[in-house]
């Protein structure tokens, strides 16, 4: 069970719908793909009967699903079973799959504008269980299960108020976990977590962010943002700009901007925030173009996106000096809007400080706000893929 996670790969198995890739790779995944996927496969044939039966007979079954159907690559096709077990990290996906996920995506926007809503994951169970705090990443997830007919059983810090605080480990958490749920959201304080669980469960176990590590649907719902505000994703200038050596959802835009041609990223950032060189070496290896600026104002007039982020004082420990170092010095204000490009947009994976001025709001190039409704898109599309399948 454990390598079902671990492979995470995009050279899974033909007969799960995807292209083979490495031999020796892909026979490691093909021993583990099956354990999980025989564990879902009674649910995914009451999800698909729900989903036929569901309210969103009201456009018809073969509309709700026409635009997988005909949009997107044949291994993507109606019925067929998603070929990720789990979401642990931006590298698992490739420009297809993004696509497709993007098509189920827009499929999630109408059934979200549907009154009646959706019965295509009614009797599915999601547990979210957070160990850092949130709002946006949790209230998305389980609005998105919402929204889809299923049920949500919920644990917000529970760091502090779960049996974590008696000492109980996050695998034997997890085992307890999955026998009251189909699905897990994890959000952990440490780098990794999310692999480990995801080792550990015989369910899927999504990462909704692990210390410093990665936050991939983010990264998923910035890049649909992205191809929403602009109409494109190949030849854009994007501006990585904050705290770039502790920001998860930096580090997990940077390697599904990879994905894309001839794409161009400016980091700035305060010296003691940098981008750590894994990213950096990982863009070069994939041929992508990077450059450090210390000037925000000359890299927000080249750029179709401005991605700001905070400076995250918790992760500076009791290193406040540093933290008072970096809070500050790169702020989106009317001096920055002044000089970007009429199509360009300003993203944030909020919260907010003080870093984008309110005033910015009122400009239709801050995105933010849609950026953070996407979300809700993305992320029922993850459920549905995950628990029922194409």
């Amino acid at each position: 069970m454990a390598a079902t996670s671990s492979s995470f790969s995009s050279c899974l198995l033909s007969d799960h719908g995807i292209a083979a890739g490495d031999p020796a790779k892909c026979y490691t995944a093909k021993q583990a793909v099956s354990a999980k996927s025989l564990s879902m496969s009674s649910r995914l044939r009451q999800s698909m009967e729900a989903s036929r039966l569901s309210s969103t007979t009201t456009r018809g079954p073969a509309r709700c699903c026409s635009a997988v159907e005909t949009k997107i690559s044949p291994l993507f096709t109606l019925g067929k079973k998603f070929h990720l077990d789990d979401v642990i990290e931006a590298q698992q996906f490739d420009r297809d799959t993004l696509n497709a996920i993007f098509e189920v995506a827009r499929e999630m926007e109408e059934i979200e504008m549907n009154p009646s809503g959706s019965q295509i994951l009614k009797g599915f169970i999601m547990a979210t269980l957070f160990y850092e705090p949130s709002t946006r990443t949790r209230l998305s997830f389980e609005c998105a299960m919402k929204r889809l007919g299923g049920e949500v059983l919920t644990t917000e810090n529970a760091r502090e108020f779960s049996s974590a605080a008696k000492g109980e480990t996050l695998e034997d958490t997890i085992r307890t976990v999955e026998g009251y749920s189909d699905i897990i959201v994890l959000r952990h304080f440490e780098s990794g977590a999310t692999r480990r669980a995801a080792a550990t469960a015989s369910i899927p176990v999504i990462n909704a962010g692990d210390g410093p590590g990665q936050h991939p649907t983010q990264a998923l719902l910035d890049i649909y943002t992205i191809d929403r505000e602009i109409s494109k994703l190949d030849g854009i200038k994007v501006a990585l700009v904050g705290d770039l050596a502790n920001g998860r959802t930096v580090r997990s835009l940077a390697y599904l901007l990879a994905k894309y041609k001839d794409v161009k990223i400016y980091f700035v950032s305060p010296e003691v925030v940098k981008m750590k060189d894994d990213i950096k070496d990982y863009l070069t290896s994939e041929g992508v173009e990077w450059e450090e600026s210390a000037d925000l104002i000359d890299v927000a007039s080249k750029c179709d996106v401005v991605y700001q982020t905070r400076i995250q004082k918790e992760r500076f420990g009791e290193r406040t000096d540093l933290y008072e170092e970096a809070r500050g010095k790169y702020i989106v204000d009317s001096d920055v809007l002044d000089v970007m490009q009429k199509h360009a947009v300003v993203m944030h994976p909020l919260p907010r400080l003080d870093e984008i001025t309110v005033d910015v709001d009122l400009d239709p190039r801050a995105a933010y706000f849609r950026q953070a409704k996407n979300g809700l898109y993305i992320r029922m599309a993850l459920l549905k893929l995950l628990l029922v399948g194409w």
